[in-house]
């Protein structure tokens, strides 16, 4: 069991999940089918990892010849009809939790996958192509609500993937100075655009006895049910007026939730960014691998930015002590 856990590199998948989480949190889907889109999320990383080892049997068997290929703990024929069989387990459970719509993103996606493994890997378009890859995962997850609500998470995720997979191209051979000063200049993008809680929508239309804008109107009574409103805000325990905007009361729970995809972008950037750091100062193999390994587990705290800034705070954070627990499981088995 350790050998195929090896061969799908069992821990890295603790990244996966929170891609389906974020895209349902954004397009606000999150229910009852959200765990199930994840777990096919996870057969079908599952199913490119066998079939990448697969792809680069050859390859592995000079530079990599620890591997479950090459080191003949795994065949290739059974590697491959895992991949196989993943790939068709993690697209009939979309389906079947998702339906047409569902299906509909797990198709290309599982195509992407095979296209990465099979062609892309190896060719500058590898970094683009996986990203694809992370970016579809996200919308898997927003399948069943608005997608376009989804597309900045999405394409965020998807810098963040472009940025590991462009190091991990160098795990072998070491990178120059110059590559992994790039990607952390990425890296501090894909945070800062995952810092910012998302302004609430403004309403369709304004309602009776408000301007456009959402206040009183000029001349105008409010409503009789807004004061009411106004009444219970003002006598609730745990509220205080926002200061320079009179009327305006915020919660503390409010101001946590506004403050909690910075804390959970900042801790994604402090470590991956640390590591790239490294191998800025000695861009070694080693350190490139370390610092591929770090964008893996570490990805579940910028998930969890993106479902707190989504406003699904709580859950936001539980996708994000996966990274706790990836880091940990790392040292077992190798992410990478």
């Amino acid at each position: 069991m350790t050998d195929f856990a090896d061969l799908v590199r069992a821990p890295a998948a603790l990244s996966v999940p929170g891609d389906v989480v974020a895209g349902a949190a954004a397009a606000g889907t999150l229910g009852r089918r959200t765990p199930a889109l994840a777990a096919a999320s996870v057969l079908l990383y599952w199913a490119g990892m066998a079939g990448n080892d697969w792809a680069d049997r050859r390859l592995d068997a000079v530079e990599r010849p620890e591997r479950p290929i090459p080191s003949g703990r795994v065949a290739p024929a059974t590697a491959l009809g895992l991949a196989a069989g993943l790939t068709a387990a993690g697209v009939g459970l979309a389906a079947a939790a998702g339906g047409r719509r569902a299906a509909a993103v797990a198709v290309p996606l599982a195509a992407t996958i095979w296209g990465y493994d099979l062609a892309a890997k190896n060719t500058a378009a590898a970094p683009a192509v996986m990203a694809a890859c992370r970016g579809l995962d996200v919308l898997l997850g927003a399948s069943g609500g608005r997608v376009a609500r989804a597309l900045p998470a999405a394409l965020t995720v998807a810098a963040h993937t472009w940025t590991v997979t462009a190091l991990s191209r160098r795990e072998v051979t070491g990178a120059g100075a110059a590559l992994p000063l790039r990607t952390l200049a990425g890296t501090a993008l894909v945070a800062a655009s995952a810092a910012t809680a998302r302004a609430p929508r403004p309403p369709a239309q304004a309602e009776p006895g408000r301007a456009a804008s959402g206040r009183i109107a000029p001349g105008q009574a409010a409503p009789a049910r807004i004061e009411r409103g106004r009444a219970a805000l003002a006598r609730t325990t745990f509220a205080r007026t926002v200061p320079g905007r009179p009327g305006c009361v915020a919660a503390p729970a409010r101001q946590v939730a506004a403050v909690l995809p910075a804390l959970l972008a900042g801790w994604y950037a402090a470590r991956y960014g640390a590591a790239q750091a490294r191998v800025a100062v000695e861009p070694s193999a080693a350190r490139v691998r370390a610092a591929v390994g770090a964008g893996i587990t570490g990805l579940p705290a910028l998930q969890g930015a993106l479902i707190a800034q989504a406003g699904a705070g709580p859950l936001g954070l539980v996708v994000a002590a996966a990274a706790l627990l990836g880091r940990r499981l790392a040292r077992k088995v190798s992410p990478t």
